[in-house]
């Protein structure tokens, strides 16, 4: 790693996955950086997530994929879709042989606090500043100021909003943007391995679709949880929260019907958490002056792709190589940034929102074509588009 002493003051609004990725990418090609949470620790809420080789590559490059693996599942099976009413396979991906062939890296489940924990082992502890709430982000001509509640005031050389869905740069930088109802509820749990069925504690990713639903469960947090993932139409009650839950008894009744083993592991899940999906539109702009956008903040994805942190993690390493390149220049360097994430992540948003309605599909001619295409299809190769990519050849 290069140092660049008299390089530019970065500033990293949220400690979030992306935030943090952000951090460690520009370290790796010499910039300082500090990162500002309003938590008091660094804690990831939520649940599991998939990591797939796009983003297993650039966490190898990071030298962190080590560390990660020491509590991820490496999935064998993926894209296993059952069918809701009695669990008939529809089609299923051998991910163990597929991925390493295809794209040279693993796909791995894990929960949430693991990647985290691998990233924040790239940042030096320096870089974070926990509990500074940022209170508002406002322009002098092209520079971003910030405003914290403790008083302090900071005018960065580049300011990079990674502070999620409720972004205030994001606000600073196009306005008040509206975000319409979508008309799902998600559910998440976790099932204590010793209680899950045998049949979702196989290191498979293993998706349930039927009319109006779908769950999705796989092994995480070294193999001792089930994740499950679960969606449903949206009650007038569902609200946007990563903190918000529910009852047990609520998820089995929205699976009401559904094949008995999925029954089973619903009813010994912990806590579900509980929150609405809300629509958003891709961005026509993600810069102002020299102020830029990543993860969520940028481009939030429905998660029916599973590609939500994968996109955050390689919008940091194309940031910090477009900054390498142009290091002189913070503005041109956003700009060339935006010009190749914008497009890529706006189509994995337009696809994983169409997926919506294709797993919710009521019983019928439509579902029945569906699920014979599902039966003849290779995701894994049609999907190449998603997990060849690399940042570097992009950039270059």
């Amino acid at each position: 790693m290069m140092s660049r002493q008299d390089g530019p003051k970065i500033a990293i609004l949220g400690g979030g996955i992306g935030g943090l990725a952000a951090a460690a990418f520009l370290r790796d090609q010499g910039f300082d950086s500090d990162v500002y949470e309003q938590a008091s620790a660094l804690t990831e809420v939520g649940a599991g997530l998939v990591i797939a080789p796009n983003a297993a590559r650039l966490l190898r490059r990071l030298g962190v994929l080590d560390r990660f693996i020491k509590r991820a599942v490496r999935l064998e099976i993926g894209w296993e879709f059952r069918r809701w009413q009695n669990g008939t396979v529809l089609s299923a991906e051998n991910l163990e042989e597929g991925c390493i062939r295809l794209y040279g890296e693993h796909t791995y489940a894990a929960h949430r606090a693991d990647l985290l924990d691998a990233l924040r082992s790239a940042v030096p502890e320096r870089s974070l500043h926990l509990g500074r709430r940022c209170v508002s982000v406002e322009f002098e001509g092209d520079q971003a100021v910030l405003r914290f509640e403790d008083g302090e005031t900071i005018r960065p050389d580049i300011l990079i909003g990674a502070d999620g869905v409720h972004s205030r740069v994001r606000g600073a930088i196009v306005g008040p943007t509206q975000a319409r109802e979508s008309g799902i509820c998600a559910f998440r749990a976790l099932v204590p391995a010793p209680k899950a069925p045998d049949f979702a504690k196989r290191r498979a990713q293993t998706l349930w679709i039927g009319p109006e639903h779908h769950l999705v469960h796989y092994p995480v947090s070294g193999e001792d949880y089930v994740n499950l993932v679960a969606f449903a139409p949206a009650g007038a009650d569902s609200v946007e929260s990563w903190t918000a839950t529910a009852t047990v008894q609520e998820l089995l009744d929205e699976f009401a019907g559904w094949d008995p083993r999925l029954v089973e592991l619903i009813k010994s899940a912990e806590t579900p958490g509980r929150w609405a999906l809300l629509d958003r539109e891709p961005l026509d702009r993600w810069n102002r002056g020299n102020a830029t956008l990543l993860g969520d903040a940028a481009h939030p994805m429905f998660p029916f792709f599973a590609q939500g942190a994968a996109q955050a993690i390689e919008d940091g390493a194309v940031l910090s190589l477009c900054l390498a390149a142009d290091p002189g220049d913070p503005i041109t360097a956003l700009a060339r940034y935006e010009e190749l994430r914008r497009r890529r992540t706006a189509r994995l948003q337009d696809v994983s929102h169409s997926r919506s309605h294709i797993n919710h599909l009521p019983d019928g001619p439509e579902q029945q074509a569906r699920d014979l295409q599902y039966s003849q299809a290779d995701p894994l190769r049609e999907n190449g588009w998603i997990y060849e990519y690399d940042p570097e050849a992009a950039v270059s």
